[in-house]
């Protein structure tokens, strides 16, 4: 029974938080114990004890006992709030120790009870069930080691003889779990529900705290405030809702009964994929590191997340970093979503998150028919499959834009003698010469403002983001450049668009077209310079003198007949070349 499923000693400690905030404890401390142990040369702490102690309402005797006890836990039905399974103290303790102890109190600290698991004694028979619960106070060591005055309600659990912990000294335990806790427990933080503080101290001093601090709100979709997240996030929110309002809404029906699950979309703001002054990437930044350790779907029970999961993450793709996604649903939703006994996931949701559509449906069979079969069949699944797949589908939205959007932002391009923009407006201004006119010329005539503000639109229908939209447009006015690239999601066969836009050319790349990802993005510069990023440099300039290339053909061509066919060729060598790419 000892090895149930807890993925570390901090998500074990959690099933105790869990305890504590069902109970109605604000304040829930987590003490690490430590003992010194002397080697030849010097002398080494090793984590003695962890206690959890709360100010939350207490049990009686009989409650006690039954909490004690494998699979009889006090909220086997009780879908209110996070615990339900009855089954969290003994198992996430035993995970982890050889011996757990409780007190509990109700009216004050000298009515206080204590009983135990002592895994010896089961182990020498000396004991085959929880001993009934006698008078005691907790030790004095665990309350002086509490920063909060003990209550006159509340529980205290100290793990002993820690043969499991994954970690062997109370900074690493703290800083392991700091993040986690933060992370599971961030709206009650957040709201002031709770207030979960941390501590390691030596044994022989347990006032003498060397560690002390609060857990810290770490919002994985980067929204709360204030927060772990680093400067200059910690005040600010770090990503943006994705879309009009950021949420996509589904009501499941169980046990007769429909009950609201939400699901929340962030991507990265600009802000936060900016370089540094010092030519940083983002993602080496504080901010970048914090968000790698956030990447996955958090899946948030009863305001309590349970699982951080992985389910729709490429784990080659660190840009996978920069979106959020939060699937929030209630104790009701349990058995549909498969979230396991030690709440630790939800696995038939993982596991349809993990599961593409075309994967489940057989030859000929189109999604509809199979969403017929599945509703016919009373099949809880018909609706999963329909909500997974909306967050499938909005995730790969979220990445073309993460893909797109700050390119400029993120390397800004210098526009040297010899760049492709600047090589082909000297081509432009040279064909101009010998007689060719473009439809884009008549705007070049227009105001320096009401070009910017055309070209700054047409930056922004092309998913640019505002502010850089804005700053490239005065740039290429103020240049004169001919050519603006962009990058966005086309629904075209097109491997890109050409549009003119006060006197400008914007070229937009399709992301969505193959060509984009064999061959332009490998193509982009590396964040290193060096001679091979200078040969792939080239050839990406090459590429887009091509590209300026035809778009100076097609602006060229007379309204009508051959403008069309120009339009139509383009649109016939992206289907062509879509082809290739998908042999």
């Amino acid at each position: 029974m000892r090895d149930n499923g807890y993925k570390n000693t901090a998500y074990a400690l959690a099933e105790l938080i869990d305890n504590a905030i069902q109970a109605g404890g604000r304040d829930v401390e987590v003490l690490c114990s430590e003992r010194e142990e002397q080697l030849p040369q010097r002398v080494r702490r090793r984590i003695d004890q962890i206690g959890v102690i709360d100010n939350g309402s207490g049990m009686d005797a009989t409650t006690l006992r039954m909490a004690l006890q494998f699979g009889n836990g006090t909220r086997l039905d009780d879908r209110s709030g996070m615990g339900r399974f009855g089954m969290g103290l003994p198992n996430a303790s035993i995970s982890q120790c050889r011996r757990v102890d409780v007190w509990t109190w109700r009216s004050g600290i000298t009515s206080a009870i204590h009983t135990y698991i002592d895994l010896d004694e089961v182990r020498e028979g000396a004991a085959n069930e929880v001993p009934q619960p006698v008078p005691s106070e907790p030790p004095a060591i665990w309350l002086r080691a509490a920063a909060s005055p003990v209550g006159s309600s509340g529980t205290l659990v100290v793990w002993s003889d820690l043969d499991r912990c994954m970690w062997r000294t109370a900074r690493t335990i703290i800083e392991h779990s700091g993040l986690l806790i933060g992370r599971m427990y961030r709206r009650f933080i957040h709201n002031g529900r709770a207030a979960i503080r941390l501590a390691a101290f030596l044994k022989r001093d347990p006032t003498d705290a060397y560690i002390d601090r609060l857990a810290e709100v770490n919002d994985p979709i980067y929204r709360m405030t204030p927060s772990s997240t680093p400067a200059p996030f910690t005040a600010e929110s770090m990503f943006e809702p994705y879309g009009d309002d950021g949420e996509y809404r589904h009501a499941f029906t169980a046990s007769g009964t429909k009950h609201e699950a939400v699901v929340r979309f962030t991507v990265a703001s600009e802000q936060a994929r900016r370089r540094s002054e010092s030519g940083a990437d983002a993602g080496t930044q504080p901010h970048g590191k914090h968000a790698a350790r956030n990447v996955g779907v958090s899946v948030v029970r009863a305001d309590r997340e349970i699982e951080l999961s992985q389910a729709l993450v490429d784990p080659s793709e660190p840009r996978d970093r920069w979106w959020g996604i939060e699937i929030d649903f209630p104790p009701e939703l349990d058995e549909l979503f498969g979230v396991t006994n030690n709440k630790q996931s939800a696995r038939t949701l993982s596991d349809m998150l993990d599961t593409p559509l075309e994967t489940l449906l057989e030859p000929d069979q189109s999604p509809q028919q199979l969403y017929d079969e599945l509703q016919e069949a009373n099949d809880p699944r018909h609706d999963l499959i329909r909500f997974t797949e909306e967050i499938r589908k909005t995730l790969g939205l979220m990445r073309s834009q993460i893909q797109t959007q700050m390119k400029g932002q993120t390397r800004r391009r210098r526009h040297k003698g010899n760049s492709a923009e600047v090589r082909g407006t000297t081509a432009t201004t040279s064909r101009k010469g010998e007689g060719h006119s473009g439809a884009s010329d008549a705007g070049e005539s227009l105001p320096a403002e009401q070009r910017v503000l055309d070209l700054e639109g047409g930056l922004e229908d092309a998913g640019v983001p505002a502010q850089q939209a804005h700053e490239e447009a005065a740039e290429a006015i103020q240049s004169g450049l001919k050519y603006r690239f962009a990058e966005s999601d086309l629904d075209s066969a097109a491997f890109f668009s050409v549009t003119p836009r006060g006197g400008v050319i914007i070229i937009t790349l399709n992301t969505r077209h193959p060509v984009h990802e064999h061959l332009i993005e490998v193509l982009e510069p590396d964040d290193h310079a060096g001679s091979a990023e200078d040969r792939l440099d080239n050839a990406r300039e090459g590429l887009r003198l091509l590209l300026e290339a035809w778009a100076r053909y097609e602006d060229e061509q007379p309204e009508g007949r051959l403008r069309d066919s120009a339009m139509d060729a383009r649109s016939d060598w992206g289907r062509v070349a879509r082809q290739f790419f998908s042999v």
